[in-house]
């Protein structure tokens, strides 16, 4: 399902776990934000908003967009001006879309770190370092048996009298 939002001034198409940067809102990464004005939602259009549907993000990152140079020169004045400008934008990802009447469902907990073992830590250590003497055996192996001489010159091509040279 997709839902169509307004925010900062402009309107964006959107579904679940899309990412896309908006107009600079408050907030620290991991923030979560709630868009409560959705003027469409799957077909649903709103008069000017859906009722009771809004839209859940997460805040990526607070970023800035490129820099853009404004210029402007008036001809044989010896005039010109140069600004530069970045705007200020929020990365954001949307989680959900709900409709009249759905309640947001928790936020997942996260997967706990899991940590290895001190026997499986040295038990893939050891692995590496076979695979790293199996590599060096057949990297030598292949050395031994390649040819050690070299593919003789090519014979340069003899320099040519030109006819000036000969009168």
């Amino acid at each position: 399902m997709f839902a169509v939002i307004k925010t900062g001034g402009k309107q964006y198409r959107v579904v679940a776990n899309d990412e896309f940067e908006i107009e600079r809102l408050p907030g620290e990464a991991g923030d979560s934000l709630t868009f409560t004005e959705v003027l469409m939602l799957g077909t649903t259009i709103g008069a000017p908003f859906v009722a009771g549907a809004s839209v859940t993000a997460e805040i990526v990152e607070q970023t800035r967009g490129p820099k853009v140079i404004s210029f402007k020169k008036r001809r044989r004045q010896n005039s010109k001006r140069t600004r530069g400008h970045r705007q200020d934008l929020t990365l954001i990802r949307i989680g959900e879309i709900l409709g009249e009447g759905q309640t947001a469902s928790e936020k997942p907990a996260k997967a706990a770190k899991v940590e290895k073992t001190e026997a499986e830590v040295a038990e893939d250590k050891a692995a590496a370092k076979a695979a790293k003497d199996e590599a060096k055996a057949a990297k030598a192996e292949a050395k031994a048996e390649a040819p050690t001489k070299k593919a003789p010159a090519k014979p340069r091509a003899k320099k040519t009298e030109t006819v000036a040279d000969a009168e």
